[in-house]
C-alpha cells in the first residue's frame, strides 16, 4: 500500500484533468457556441436566464483553473455546488431517485463528488497552488542567527 500513496500527487493530477476537461467541454457551449438556447433552456428549467452565462463562465473557467491547479479548493467548490443544485432542482426530479434512474444523472453525481473531494484534499503537490500558496506555507521559515 505504500507504493499506491506515492501515487497520491499523480492521481490528484488526473482528477483534476479529467474533472477541467469535462467542465470545460460543459461550458464552452454556454458561452462560445450557442448561449442564446442555454439561456431558454435555463428558464425552462426554472433558473434565471442569466445563470446560463454564469454557469458556463464558471464550468469553462473552472476547468482550465482544475487543470491548472490554480485556486482549486475555491474553484473546486464552487463547481461541487453548482453540480449539487444541478442534481436537487434539475436531474433528480426529472428522473427520480431511484437506482434504476442513476442513468440519467450520474454525470452530474460524478462531478459533484469529484469536484468536492477536490475541494477537500486541494490540489496535490503537482499544481500551481503547491508552488505558489501552499507550497508557500509549507516551506521552513529561517532562523536568523
Amino acid at each position: 500500500m505504500r507504493a499506491l500513496e506515492k501515487l497520491k500527487p499523480l492521481s490528484l493530477l488526473v482528477l483534476r484533468v479529467a474533472l477541467g476537461v469535462v467542465f470545460m467541454f460543459h461550458g464552452y457551449p454556454k458561452i462560445l457556441g450557442d448561449p442564446k438556447s442555454w439561456v431558454v433552456a435555463f428558464g425552462h428549467m426554472g433558473f434565471p436566464a442569466y445563470f446560463a452565462y454564469i454557469a458556463g463562465v464558471l464550468e469553462f473557467f473552472g476547468g482550465i483553473l482544475l487543470i491548472l491547479g490554480l485556486f482549486t479548493r475555491v474553484t473546486a467548490l464552487l463547481l461541487a455546488i453548482e453540480m449539487g443544485v444541478a442534481l436537487v432542482k434539475v436531474h433528480i426530479p426529472q428522473s427520480g431517485l431511484y437506482f434504476s434512474s442513476i442513468g440519467k444523472y450520474e454525470l452530474p453525481l460524478a462531478l459533484c463528488g469529484g469536484a468536492f473531494a477536490l475541494a477537500a484534499v486541494g490540489a496535490g503537490l503537482i499544481s500551481v497552488d503547491n508552488f505558489t500558496f501552499e507550497g508557500a506555507r509549507k516551506a521552513p521559515k529561517k532562523s536568523k542567527p
